[in-house]
């Protein structure tokens, strides 16, 4: 069994998408902090004046009544709820933009994905070594220390900013209402933008880190890579035997076309290839049908039954057997040598017809490199 060591390869897209399905996505949650917190702030300042108006002319209208409203609950009551609307008329929006922020921000950061299977009940992590577990993971390792981070960070500041405005806050008691009211009010903007910078700088750190992180969970075994290439595109010798299954068909077919040849070539048991040349058609001659064995004995009495020619030419009929496909040209490689093989038959036609005297048999030159047999003996 493979330990957590083994898995040093990099997580597969395919790996990733299935995390994904399964509801698994890096979370960001400093990056929901920030867009709560400074998107909340700057939406409810801008939207503040037009708050406060709605907020005043609603309080002046539910403030506004006589003693003929104060006798009918019904009245008071529609006033009540004249309020809440007003009051849902301004939060309503305002939440609505935020959450709109929310899911922006977590789609850039890749943290949304449509899965059912979070919800469904996982019996394996309920336990108390499952539990120790995650206590003293890496993911909950980097929480801790980041919690540590942040809380530092804040006491350092806030006690920088306490110590040097003791005196400022002392002040307040001695100043007017308005004025100390003012004054309490910038300092609370500059606290707040502090804080929203701290937030910012623990996000900018958080986000890679958490895809770090998750990336670094979903890595995979050499051996899970193999397994699932094989899942995906099959297992090589399965597919190497289904290929060679399919070219025998294809090869067996094949053997139909031989009374359309110009010419079989056969090594002179062991391998035979039909050729066709058309010159309206055809740039070049082209194998038609081919076999080994068996079956190049089979081509050769079907040709001999259609009065095709057969040509016994062992390098020739090698290469060709090895380097051509069903219904394709001839190598350029091996041009010369079917031309020598092209004219010896329209001679022979030609013979035939009492043209010309009976031609010999040509002995094709292939190159050496093009013969696989070459160098373990004639076949």
């Amino acid at each position: 069994m493979e330990s957590t060591q083994d898995k040093n390869q990099p997580a597969t897209p395919r790996r990733l998408q299935k995390a994904r399905e399964q509801g698994q996505v890096p979370r960001a949650r400093d990056l929901t902090h920030l867009v709560v917190l400074g998107g909340g702030l700057s939406l409810l300042w801008a939207t503040l004046p037009w708050g406060y108006e709605r907020l005043r002319a609603t309080l002046r209208a539910g403030l506004r009544f006589d003693a003929a409203a104060v006798r009918e609950p019904r009245v008071m009551l529609e006033q009540l709820a004249g309020a809440l609307l007003q009051g849902l008329s301004l939060v309503l929006p305002l939440g609505l933009a935020l959450m709109a922020l929310v899911v922006v921000a977590l789609v850039a950061a890749g943290s949304v994905t449509l899965s059912v299977k979070p919800l469904a009940p996982d019996f394996s992590k309920i336990g108390p070594l499952s539990g120790l577990k995650r206590l003293f993971s890496r993911q909950q390792l980097f929480e801790v220390l980041k919690l540590l981070a942040i809380t530092a960070l804040i006491a350092a500041i806030g006690g920088w900013y306490v110590a040097t405005h003791v005196e400022d806050f002392a002040s307040l008691l001695l100043r007017p209402l308005e004025a100390a009211l003012t004054q309490a009010g910038q300092w609370f903007m500059v606290g707040v933008a502090a804080m929203l910078s701290i937030v910012l700088l623990v996000a900018a750190v958080d986000v890679p880190l958490q895809q770090y992180l998750y990336r670094h969970n979903l890595r995979m075994s050499l051996q899970e890579v193999k397994d699932e290439y094989k899942e995906t595109e099959g297992n090589p010798q399965i597919k190497s035997r289904r290929r060679q299954r399919a070219r025998e068909i294809a090869y067996g077919q094949s053997v139909r076309r031989v009374p359309e040849a110009d010419v079989v070539v056969m090594n002179p048991t062991h391998y035979a290839v039909a050729l066709r040349y058309d010159e309206a058609t055809m740039a070049a001659p082209h194998v038609i049908a081919k076999g080994a064995d068996l079956l190049a004995l089979r081509i050769r009495d079907l040709a001999r039954e259609h009065r095709v020619p057969v040509l016994e030419a062992p390098m020739l009929a090698r290469a060709l057997y090895a380097h051509t496909e069903l219904d394709q040209p001839v190598p350029a490689a091996l041009f010369s040598a079917v031309a020598q093989v092209l004219a010896y038959v329209y001679r022979l036609r030609a013979a035939l017809r009492g043209q010309g005297p009976l031609p010999k048999p040509p002995r094709p030159e292939v190159p050496l490199e093009l013969d696989p047999l070459h160098g373990r003996g004639p076949r």
